[in-house]
């Protein structure tokens, strides 16, 4: 009641959950029907202090909304998992409800989510990874200091007049009985929930996008795990193409053509991993709001899906574990031939380091500060010969590479192209 009132609101300095100025309206009758009566909207927040929750939700809002709803919705149909679809305020869009019988831990609520939203992607590859962020609740742990997500509850008068905020049928369209069919949805009992969280575990299947390795420090530190390693290789349904094509050039273009959404969808998920800031912050219990649990690499074009250069080697594995043939044609740009030499001597960790990158055409390099990765990066460029982009984020690394750059190949500074910092000569 006292929210945005001055000087007794003090947000966002101070947060709803240790306001010492709360004072909440409690939910009766009355609230409900001005609810309905259009003098004000309710808003829910799913999570209960316990880290439980009444219901699950997820949110579609993209331009293909309709054509994701149906999707997911048949895949929640196949598993035998009752939903209800609610048409969004603005009519653009749709909220997919889950209801349970008792209150179900968050953390396996969102499990089964992600589990339908995985297979979805199976049968229409459309559906973005961005998905895995729109669930009610949005995370598995209370924030401190607030209450979570909000979702604004259905049946709101003003947009009910236009067919908006209504439970729609298998046609999207209005139920003649809204109530009639609520008092029909089924409750999802907690224990199949479990179930289908612990199904989705088995096959490797919540998210199916790299994953932190599992072993048993402190599942509250997942940031601190070793490196991303492949899921659980599951097989591809439907047919499968004798052969596809694709190539190399900025990103690695596959083409398209006639593949079937299962496989274009396991040949998005070569490019998605899950983020490591976002279970930080959860074991933090701050708010993930703006926080993606999953980042993803590929971008999708009328007739290609675009993959980072690195995932070359990961799509020949996965066309080999299912007898597909991989053509790729290099359409790299060769750049131009340099006459230089290197004006220096390496260490012996630094020679390691050359051999080992010398050997592919493509790497990552990481070492602490002090080894010498930019001097080793001139050395790189004098055993290659070839024209170079270097890209960096700030000033001073800017000027330490074009330091370097005369000091160990001898170039002046006018050989030297710049874009950026306030210049543009390439």
């Amino acid at each position: 009641a006292n929210k945005f009132i001055r000087g007794v609101c003090e947000l966002p300095k101070i947060k709803c959950g240790e306001c010492p100025n709360q004072a909440f309206i409690p939910v009766d009758d009355q609230v409900v029907l001005d609810h309905l009566q259009g003098r004000h909207v309710i808003g829910v927040y799913p999570l209960l202090e316990d880290e439980t929750c009444w219901f699950l939700a997820v949110d579609f809002d993209k331009a293909s909304w309709q054509g994701d709803v149906r999707a997911f919705f048949e895949t929640c149909r196949s598993l035998g998992v009752p939903c209800a679809v609610e048409r969004s305020r603005s009519g653009n869009g749709a909220h997919v409800w889950f209801f349970f019988g008792s209150p179900v831990t968050a953390s396996i609520a969102r499990r089964m989510g992600c589990y339908l939203v995985t297979e979805t992607m199976a049968r229409r590859h459309e559906l973005g990874m961005e998905s895995y962020d729109r669930f009610f609740p949005n995370q598995d742990t209370m924030p401190r200091g607030g209450f979570g997500n909000l979702i604004a509850l259905p049946l709101q008068y003003e947009p009910r007049k236009h067919g908006n905020t209504v439970f729609l049928d298998d046609r999207f369209e209005p139920y003649s009985d809204q109530w009639a069919y609520l008092a029909s949805v089924e409750r999802i009992d907690r224990t199949r929930v479990e179930d289908i969280g612990r199904e989705a575990e088995r096959q490797g299947k919540v998210i199916g996008v790299r994953v932190a390795e599992p072993f048993d420090e402190a599942q509250s530190t997942p940031w601190a795990r070793p490196p991303s390693r492949r899921p659980q290789v599951a097989q591809i349904s439907g047919p499968l193409p004798a052969e596809i094509r694709a190539v190399l050039s900025q990103r690695l273009f596959v083409e398209k053509g006639e593949l079937a959404s299962p496989l274009l969808d396991r040949i998005k998920r070569l490019a998605a991993f899950q983020n490591p800031e976002f279970y930080k912050k959860q074991s933090m219990r701050l708010s993930t709001a703006l926080t993606p649990r999953v980042i993803s690499c590929a971008e999708e074009f009328p007739q290609h899906i675009a993959l980072p250069r690195g995932c070359a080697a990961d799509l020949e594995h996965l066309m080999g574990e299912h007898g597909v043939g991989l053509a790729i044609d290099d359409q790299r740009d060769e750049g131009h031939p340099l006459d230089l030499r290197f004006r220096g001597e390496l260490t012996r960790l630094q020679q390691q380091a050359a051999r080992a990158l010398l050997a592919h055409d493509i790497g990552v390099f990481v070492a602490p500060p002090g080894v010498g990765k930019t001097v080793l990066g001139t050395y790189l460029i004098a055993e290659r010969l070839r024209s170079t982009l270097v890209l960096v984020h700030r000033q001073p690394l800017l000027d330490q590479w074009k330091a370097q750059l005369s000091i160990f190949l001898g170039l002046e500074e006018k050989d030297i192209g710049q874009i950026g910092a306030g210049k543009r000569k390439p």
